[in-house]
């Protein structure tokens, strides 16, 4: 730890205590600050502080991460202010953070303030109650006489409950007003007090979710993980099992068995779509659960942090910043899905939720089951090497069979005058054939909105956002041109915005348009779409879902939200309108991602007695990605994606870093971009004076998207088969250039998006 840069005029010379302070920058290091007397009751590590900071000494706030009683040697400058009243760091959480910083090239400080939501920082769901209580009447001046009925029964019920109550409670149990309580006050027989008490919102109902007797397969897999959750110890599971193979029965076997032993576990889950049906389930095994994902308001976010943070709940579940949940005795962390790549954060710090969880249950000396039925590539091979340890469910509970899946080659369909379809014959005929049956249909295009893009036909213009080098997307419902990147509005076009003709097309398909075909295609027949559009008010996932299961809505429609986790007996058919939405995107994981979300959705049918089928629209049946999901063999798919990977030494075979220099002009990304690959060939020489350095290094290059919400990127990508040899490159170049005003740059390690 290094000592403040900048000390005061004025030094604290008799503190005897000093606290290590971080703060929300880029910064590597800690800074030391003098306890006074009146504070060193209040510091803590894990508290956030009040401090002067700079040359300015601007008032900062920062957190304690150290405390100590060695003079650091120099004079300090002294904290003004102990801003919390209890930690909001565990020091489990503390390690965890501080590699975290480490690994991903960023500020403690960073890491510490996304770690820590800004809801329990200001206490949300905290509110101000008056209490009262009975003085004893050993403290009373005098002999209590006279006192009017209702004035007695409060008296009364005071002492009689011996401790302070809600002054609003003892009113509602009475039926009396403030007056005779003010009277009490006034004649020093009762006292009051404000506290701060937790204002929960009332939690769902939730109907009993009783253990099952486990097949062959689940018992297995439970009696591999069992030792290690009696232990306490380490050790990473990986559960490859397929979909309707009952992963989540062998979560909660676990979870089971940690709420025995008095332990709190985390559950890790890709979508806000899956957090309800998720904790609906586990609330039905375990009773109270808390949840901690970004679409809770303010208020419930803190009341669940605080109570995790106080071993009041033992069950927590999540999204991607679940993986900091206070936990004070953590026994398991369970990653359902752990292949979705929502699980990495596209903003400072740039962590990956799978492998921060891997490494806090390494910290915590805990076992870590991650779950799926399409494993990432990355998990796959960690269990051929040795790092986790591989359990398989290859059959469907009850031995129900894996549906049936069959490809719609689209270049073979017959072409169809006026305006085209969206469905071909054979999904429209096999739609009608479910419903008619009974069944639910969920059909699945990863694409919102209503046209994809505006298109002249005359000089081949399309209409792209004023801001990023992207398509707009129209939107029918609120007649407006989107970009799904950055948010920018525009009115629709009535002629093009090049050479002024009026023949402007709105063409592609997004859901919008999908819904409006299939209401036209089945009237009578309720239709409901999920995506981002629709899902925007509180607990719309968990409403859609639940009118779905009731059998309310009997077709389905939306993105990837609904393509995964999602367990609905009544569904005969899936289909796939279009399966190459992402596939040829200039990202290495395209045929990874494709495969892993025909495979999800389609898993979604056949779940129940009725059995099911699947039908996918494509372009390209050949594609390998595609023809393994028709025979649902997984393993064939990654022997093949992983020969290709290893021929080009993508991941997992080396590690990759990502550098973006940003830019609002493009001549500034431009130089700033060759300056720095001018320092990591430096840096590359002098790493390589020291030993062997192999590290293969492409850029810059214009990123795919070249301007996005109006700033110019250029990016690097980097590649080793050693992490720590990319992360000693990278401390070596950093320091040798401070961007100029208007540019910066952005270290990225273990990308996933390389757009």
């Amino acid at each position: 730890m290094q000592s403040n840069l900048f000390p005061s005029d004025s030094p604290n010379k008799t503190a005897s205590l000093f606290a290590e302070i971080v703060f929300d920058r880029p910064l590597d290091q800690a800074f030391t600050y003098a306890v006074s007397e009146q504070l060193i009751d209040q510091i803590e590590v894990g508290k956030r502080v009040r401090v002067p900071f700079g040359r300015g000494d601007r008032t900062t706030v920062g957190y304690c991460v150290g405390l100590t009683d060695e003079p650091p040697g120099r004079s300090v400058k002294e904290i003004v202010a102990v801003l919390d009243d209890e930690a909001l760091l565990t020091d489990s959480l503390l390690r965890l953070t501080r590699w975290m910083a480490d690994y991903y090239l960023c500020g403690w400080g960073q890491v510490l303030n996304a770690v820590v939501p800004a809801a329990a920082r200001d206490q949300a769901g905290l509110v101000k109650r008056a209490f009262v209580e009975a003085v004893p009447e050993a403290e009373l001046a005098s002999p209590i006489v006279n006192l009017p009925p209702k004035q007695l029964a409060i008296l009364k019920a005071l002492r009689e409950a011996n401790q302070p109550i809600e002054a609003q409670r003892i009113k509602r149990q009475l039926q009396v007003t403030d007056a005779p309580l003010k009277a009490l006050l006034q004649r020093g027989l009762i006292r009051q007090a404000r506290r701060r008490i937790e204002k929960l919102s009332q939690a769902e109902p939730h109907a009993d979710y009783p253990p099952i007797q486990l097949n062959e397969e689940q018992r297995t897999a439970w009696e591999a993980i069992a030792p290690f959750v009696q232990r306490g110890e380490f050790r990473s599971f990986l559960l490859h099992g397929v979909t309707g193979s009952g992963k989540t029965e062998v979560y909660l076997r676990a979870i089971e068995e940690v709420i025995r032993q008095g332990k709190q576990a985390i559950v890790l889950v890709p979508e806000i779509s899956l957090t309800p049906q998720t904790v609906q389930r586990f609330s039905g095994r375990f009773g109270e659960v808390a949840v901690l994902h970004s679409h809770l308001g303010d208020a419930d976010r803190g009341s669940h942090w605080r109570r995790v943070f106080q071993g009041k709940v033992q069950v927590v579940v999540g999204a991607r910043s679940a993986v900091f949940a206070p936990t004070r005795n953590l026994g398991l962390i369970v990653i359902d899905e752990e292949h979705e790549s929502s699980f990495k954060q596209d903003t400072t710090p740039r962590y990956h939720g799978r492998d921060v969880a891997v490494m806090r249950a390494r910290l915590e000396n805990v076992p870590i089951l991650l779950g799926s039925a399409t494993p990432s590539l990355e998990s796959w091979y960690n269990t051929s090497r040795g790092a986790y340890t591989l359990l398989s469910l290859s059959k469907r509970v009850m031995d129900r069979p894996l549906p049936p899946v069959h490809l719609l080659d689209l270049r073979h369909q017959p072409l169809r005058r006026g305006r085209p379809s969206a469905l071909s014959d054979a999904l429209v005929y096999a739609m009608q054939q479910a419903l008619d049956q009974g069944g639910q249909v969920i059909l699945l295009l990863n694409r919102r909105g209503f046209a994809t893009h505006i298109h002249c036909p005359s000089c081949g213009h399309v209409e792209a956002c004023r801001f990023c080098d992207l398509a707009m997307t129209y939107h029918k419902l609120k007649d407006l041109m989107l970009c799904h990147h950055c948010g920018y509005e525009q009115e629709p076009l009535k002629k093009c915005s090049q050479c002024g003709r009026s023949a402007v097309r709105y063409q592609g398909l997004g859901t919008e348009k999908l819904e409006v075909e299939i209401q036209e295609r089945f009237p009578g027949r309720t239709v409901a779409r999920m995506d981002s559009d629709t899902m925007r008010k509180p607990g719309s996932h968990a409403r859609t879902l639940a009118a779905f299961r009731r059998g309310e809505i009997q077709i389905l429609l939306g993105t990837q939200m609904i393509a995964k986790g999602l367990d609905f007996p009544n569904v005969t058919l899936v289909g796939v309108v279009n399966a190459d939405v992402a596939l040829h995107m200039p990202d290495f994981r395209s045929s990874e991602r494709t495969f892993q979300l025909l495979s999800q959705v389609a898993g979604r049918a056949g779940r129940g007695s009725n059995g099911g089928r699947v039908l996918i629209q494509t372009f390209n049946p050949e594609h390998p990605c595609i023809a393994h999901v028709v025979t649902h063999d997984y393993v064939a798919f990654v022997q093949s994606e992983l020969a290709h990977r290893r021929e080009y030494q993508y991941p997992p075979f080396q590690r990759l870093a990502r550098v973006v220099v940003r830019a609002r002009q493009p001549q500034q990304a431009a130089d700033f971009a060759d300056q720095l690959a001018k320092a990591f060939e430096t840096g590359l020489q002098t790493l390589r004076q020291q030993g062997p350095a192999e590290v293969r290094l492409l850029g810059p290059a214009e990123a795919a998207v070249f301007r996005l919400k109006g700033v110019y990127r250029y990016h690097f990508q980097l590649q080793s088969p050693s992490p720590g040899t990319l992360h000693k490159l990278l401390r070596l170049v950093r320091p040798m250039l401070t961007p100029p005003s208007g540019v910066e740059f952005v270290v990225d390690i273990d990308p996933v998006n390389m757009l």
